[in-house]
C-alpha cells in the first residue's frame, strides 16, 4: 500500500485553509508533476455511481485517474470495505469525494494512508463516536424528501416525492429514471457509530447545494464548518453530483492540485 508522508498531509492541511483557488478549465490538463492525480468518487443512498457521469468525464479530461465505488448500501461497514477495495486499486496518493450519505463513507474511510484530502458533496461528515442519524438533530426536517421503509428495513425515496426531494433541477425523464433505478439503504446504517473522523487528520472541501431539499442548509452549512472544509456554494439540488459536474469536478481538481502545490514547496 502507497503511504503518504507526514509532511505531505500536514502541508494539505494548511492548503485546505488557504484562501486562494487553484482554478483549472476542463479541457488544461493537470501538470505532469502534480503529486495527486488519483480521484475516488463515493455515491450516496438512492443512487449508484453512474450519477457520477459527467464528473468522471470532466476529471478524465483533465488526466485524473477516476475511480467510481459502488456501494451495496447494506451496511456502513459494507460501504466503507467497496471503498476500501477501490483505494487499495490506487497507485498513488487520492482525493476522496462523497456525497450525501457517501460523506459518512469518506470520513470512516479516509483514514487510509493514500488519501490526501477530502471533498464533500453536499454529504454528511459525523465525527468519531456519533452516528449519521445525529447529525440531523437540532435542525429543521426536510419536509419534501421523504423516505419509505421496507418490511425488512431498506429506505427509498417516496416516488411521488421524488422529483421534488432529490433532483428537482433535472429532466421529468431524468427524473423518472432515477426514481425508477433507486439502489435503497439498509436504514440500519444511519444508526451506526463511527470509529474515525478521516477530516481530523486530512484537509476538507465541501460544495454544498443551496436548493438542496435533503437537509436543511443550516445543517449542510454547520457541518462544513465544523470540520474546516473550504465551501464552495451552487444552486442545485440534492443531485447536484449530477447537475453541476464542472463545479463539483472544479473543486476536487482545487483540493487535488492544492495538496499538491503545498506538497512540492
Amino acid at each position: 500500500m502507497t503511504k503518504i508522508n507526514n509532511s505531505l498531509v500536514a502541508a494539505a492541511i494548511a492548503a485546505a485553509a488557504m484562501s486562494s483557488a487553484f482554478p483549472a478549465a476542463a479541457s488544461e490538463p493537470i501538470p505532469v508533476n502534480q503529486a495527486i492525480k488519483n480521484v475516488v468518487l463515493v455515491h450516496g443512498a438512492f443512487a449508484d455511481g453512474s450519477g457520477w457521469r459527467g464528473v468522471y468525464d470532466n476529471l478524465s479530461k483533465r488526466g485524473y485517474r477516476v475511480t467510481i465505488v459502488q456501494n451495496p448500501l447494506t451496511s456502513l461497514e459494507d460501504d466503507v470495505a467497496a471503498t476500501q477495495r477501490a483505494l487499495e486499486q490506487q497507485d498513488g496518493p487520492v482525493i476522496l469525494v462523497g456525497h450525501s450519505w457517501g460523506g459518512t463513507i469518506i470520513t470512516e474511510a479516509g483514514v487510509d494512508a493514500k488519501v490526501a484530502g477530502l471533498v464533500y458533496v453536499s454529504a454528511l461528515s459525523p465525527d468519531a463516536g456519533e452516528t449519521t442519524a445525529q447529525q440531523y438533530q437540532g435542525f429543521a426536517p426536510a419536509s419534501e424528501f421523504v423516505i419509505e421503509t421496507t418490511k425488512d428495513g431498506f429506505g427509498y425515496v417516496s416516488p411521488t416525492k421524488f422529483k421534488d426531494g432529490f433532483a428537482h433541477d433535472v429532466s421529468d425523464a431524468d427524473a423518472s429514471f432515477m426514481r425508477d433505478s433507486q439502489v435503497p439503504i439498509n436504514m440500519s446504517a444511519f444508526g451506526t457509530k463511527l470509529q474515525n473522523a478521516a477530516w481530523r487528520l486530512k484537509p476538507s472541501w465541501a460544495v454544498i447545494a443551496t436548493e438542496d431539499k435533503a437537509f436543511d442548509q443550516a445543517m449542510l452549512i454547520h457541518m462544513a464548518e465544523r470540520i474546516n472544509a473550504r465551501i464552495t456554494k451552487v444552486s442545485a439540488s440534492h443531485a447536484l453530483f449530477m447537475t453541476q459536474p464542472e463545479v463539483v469536478a472544479d473543486t476536487i481538481d482545487q483540493a487535488a492540485k492544492a495538496v499538491s502545490a503545498k506538497a512540492q514547496r
